[in-house]
């Protein structure tokens, strides 16, 4: 308990600096500053979820929210290498995950673990990472969608700050939000098939769904509409934002927010 909590300071001292520095800086800039902090945010991360990894598989919240945040941070990094634009969703997206480690940190405890007998491994596993890869999509999407928000606010009010100029334009803005949630969908829907897989070799009735399963689905029929209202209708602006924060809302009540309510509500 100890040194998981030693860890978990760790990680967010490796991830404060880029969240404290990233939207101070009055010239936005891609350098060599931003990929060494946002290289030791990401090694923060990681160096926590391979420790908890060392044994078998944490379930508690903690560990919960430290998997999202570092698959995140590994997310964004990629973003960062094949966008243009997507770099520039740091000055939100930094200091939200620098919040969750701190909810993390105090919300450390022992750890539950995860033992399904007769399962395949790698069913598990693919289920495991197809829930946090969702979720990190899902977060970049959200981020990037309050970015637009900000954006279209600027413009009516006319005024330039320190934060929007960071943050991407708003077209670039949507079609981040866009191509994120696509990623989310396709990743979600993989999800949802390997947890009917987990539920026949679990001898559980598929008729018997929990909370997770629910939140999820509605995520993903939620995602599925603002896609097609996109496609077809072309709802962009604030309206498509409340939408992706909708199912970012069902997301985290299916994932983090299903094992709040069991490990610290309900222990």
């Amino acid at each position: 308990m100890l040194n998981k909590t030693l860890l978990s300071l760790v990680a967010l001292a490796a991830i404060a600096p880029a969240a404290v520095i990233s939207p101070l800086r009055t010239q936005p800039r891609q350098d060599g500053l931003f990929w060494g902090l946002l290289g030791l945010a990401m090694a923060g991360g990681a160096l926590y979820v391979l420790y908890a990894l060392s044994g078998s598989w944490d379930s508690s919240l903690g560990f919960a929210l430290w998997i999202s945040i570092a698959i995140t941070l590994l997310l964004f990094g990629g973003l960062c290498l094949i966008s243009q634009e997507g770099w520039r969703l740091a000055p939100l997206l930094l200091p939200y995950l620098l919040l969750l480690g701190v909810f993390a940190t105090l919300s450390a405890e022992e750890s539950g673990h995860v033992e399904v007998a007769g399962l395949p491994e790698s069913w598990l596993l693919v289920h495991i990472i197809s829930a946090v890869v969702t979720y990190g999509l899902a977060t970049l999407a959200a981020v990037a969608a309050l970015a637009v928000f900000l954006q279209e606010r600027r413009l009516k009010r006319k005024k330039v700050a320190v934060l929007t100029a960071w943050l991407p334009s708003i077209a670039a803005g949507e079609r981040l939000q866009y191509r994120l949630l696509v990623g989310a969908e396709v990743v979600l829907g993989a999800g949802l098939l390997t947890g009917l897989v987990l539920r026949y070799f679990t001898s559980m009735p598929a008729a018997g769904v929990d909370h997770k399963t629910v939140f999820s689905i509605l995520a993903f029929l939620v995602i599925l509409l603002l896609l097609g209202l996109q496609n077809w209708a072309g709802l962009r602006g604030r309206r498509a934002g409340r939408i992706v924060l909708l199912a970012y809302l069902l997301l985290t009540l299916a994932y983090p927010g299903v094992k709040f309510v069991t490990d610290l509500l309900l222990a």
